[in-house]
């Protein structure tokens, strides 16, 4: 025999929230020359653009900013300029004095380096390249060394 009983019900209920995060990063100087430069020299983007270097804008969420270099047609990006081998290096001009290269400059590889760790949106970072040409190129031909700047949500 079955005894029928009263079935009841409960109910809850959760809310969830969700922010969605966007990386955007502008640069106000996008293209430049540093000239011609013998081999075996070094120049800097100091004298261009009155010292102010580049100029880095957040246009998403708070990001981390990390830089990174490439090799070019001819040349390969490392730590010393010995043969084919070229150096680039960037110095954080907002926090930093980068008047004086080589003070506060590091070597840029083709891995992701911090330029700053967390930059809030609308806030800039300036920042300045210093780039020394091969001591014993095999190659002449005009060189384009690229430099990516990369916004990731923090």
């Amino acid at each position: 025999m079955m005894v029928a009983g009263l079935a009841q019900a409960a109910t809850d209920s959760v809310t969830a929230t969700v922010t969605v995060m966007y990386s955007s990063v502008s640069l106000n100087n996008v293209a430049f020359a540093y000239g011609s430069m013998a081999n075996n020299t070094a120049s800097s983007t100091l004298t261009l653009w009155s010292g102010a270097g580049i100029i880095a804008t957040n246009n998403g969420s708070t990001s981390q900013f990390d830089i990174y270099g490439a090799n070019t047609a001819n040349y390969t990006l490392a730590a010393n300029n010995t043969g084919n081998n070229y150096i680039h290096k960037f110095c954080n001009d907002t926090v930093d004095v980068c008047t004086g290269p080589p003070t506060s400059y590091t070597a840029l590889t083709t891995s992701l380096a911090t330029l700053d760790a967390s930059v809030a949106n609308g806030e800039t970072v300036a920042f300045q390249l210093q780039i020394t040409t091969p001591a014993t190129p095999t190659n002449f031909a005009q060189q384009s060394a690229a430099v990516t700047i990369q916004a990731s949500a923090i």
